[in-house]
């Protein structure tokens, strides 16, 4: 037992890595390698939606992802990475657009190169827009558009930071994307100060050493990075009729001062369940915390979806009665032990691993698992009390998706 947790305990403070800077190009480069037979890279880069110049840009800029650049085809990229057996993909969040390729440990010389050539050498060919980029963002959209959690999400951070981080994920089904304002989010994003480099399976030095010898054949252009207008939380309330999915509704709070505290307020307020399969029935609604974090603000709250309004409406009464009350020392002990659990099982993955880092790649700032945990160990009940009133006393983010006609208001949930 004592050797398991000792194990354990090196485990966890090996999951984060220190950022390092590369010689040549001046990228920073953060790798931790756990001794996996596989090994990762992801390019980040300041592309996300709050820096698009116009909505629907960056949502097409990553799907232009792993296509034709002055090295290889479409094709020659996706046959080349098949023969190696690895796996490339690309996703978007609201921040950064990241370039991922995941391979067997000894072929990352050829994978670091390839993603170098996407953010150095892309073509932009029109016929790749036309045929292939535009139909896939067009799917993707009408995808969100039909699922309750994506929309209620999408109208919360709308609703919580209005421009910035309220910009949408997805190209609206009456957006028009075209091929040069593409290009031109691309030069203003594929720069030095706009790309960092995470690897897992790898070593720091290795990866760095990588990085500049694919920069040495095809460098980026240097500039200072990108910026966008500090957020500021606003809240407010909207109702979206929909007769897809469940009848669905969002209760939130934002806040431009970030705190441990807030993690453990949503593992309090939405616990996840201790039991896979309860022997008790489970509630008609289900409950599901949402605690995304940004480098300036933080939006925080719950996600509640059920068959039918009323038992939508009594869920969503329960959460907001749960804010209010102050937490026993028993449920404040718990609560911090789900958040503290939460933020440790979040970073044994390669995704929560690189959301986890990224933030601190461009910062040049080292962090631990160790950190986040002990800032959790110190929330007390005084402060947990505090924070919860605060929120109460702010403007609340309220969406509700489904049945307008029959889905709660916000005064009627107890906001």
């Amino acid at each position: 037992m004592l050797a398991s947790r000792a194990s354990t305990a090196t485990r966890l403070a090996r999951s984060f890595a220190t950022v390092v800077d590369t010689k040549a190009s001046g990228i920073k480069v953060a790798a931790v390698d756990n001794g996996q037979p596989t090994t990762a890279v992801t390019f980040l880069v300041k592309a996300g939606s709050r820096y698009e110049p116009s909505p629907g840009v960056a949502h097409a800029l990553k799907n232009f992802a792993f296509k034709s650049t002055a090295k290889r085809s479409t094709l020659g990229t996706v046959r080349e990475s098949e023969l190696y057996g690895g796996v490339l993909s690309a996703s978007l969040s609201r921040e950064y657009l990241a370039l991922t390729s995941e391979f067997l440990r000894g072929d990352e010389a050829y994978f670091t190169s390839l993603l170098t050539s996407i953010v150095t050498t892309p073509k932009f060919l029109p016929h790749e827009y036309t045929e292939y980029v535009l139909p896939v963002v067009a799917d993707e959209s009408t995808a969100a558009s039909q699922s309750p959690s994506t929309l209620a999400l999408e109208a919360a951070h709308a609703l919580a930071f209005r421009t910035g981080l309220g910009a949408p994920l997805f190209a609206g089904p009456h957006t028009s994307v075209s091929l040069e304002s593409v290009k031109a989010f691309a030069k203003e994003a594929f720069t030095s100060g706009n790309i960092a480099v995470v690897g897992t399976g790898i070593d720091s030095a290795r990866l760095a050493e990588l990085v500049d010898k694919a920069l040495a054949e095809a460098s980026l252009p240097t500039s200072a990075p990108s910026t966008s207008t500090p957020s500021k939380y606003f809240g407010g309330s909207t109702r979206i009729d929909s007769h897809s999915g469940p009848q669905t509704v969002f209760i939130g709070f934002g806040t431009t001062t970030p705190s441990a505290v807030l993690s453990v307020i949503s593992a309090h307020v939405a616990p996840a369940p201790s039991l896979k399969y309860p022997a008790a029935p489970r509630a008609p609604a289900s409950v599901t915390a949402v605690h995304l974090p940004y480098s300036d603000a933080v939006l925080s709250g719950v996600l509640v979806q059920g068959p039918d309004a009323q038992s939508v409406k009594e869920a969503a009464k329960g959460v907001v009665e749960k804010l209010k009350k102050p937490l026993s020392a028993e449920e404040l002990k718990v609560a911090v032990a789900r958040a503290k659990f939460g933020a440790a099982a979040a970073v044994e993955g390669r995704e929560g691993l690189v959301e986890a880092i990224g933030g601190n790649v461009f910062s040049g700032a080292s962090a631990s698992i160790e950190s986040t945990l002990a800032a959790l160990d110190k929330v007390d009940a005084g402060a947990v009390s505090k924070t919860a009133s605060e929120l109460i006393k702010s403007t609340p983010t309220f969406v509700v998706v489904g049945d307008i006609h029959t889905l709660p208001y916000a005064d009627e949930v107890g906001l």
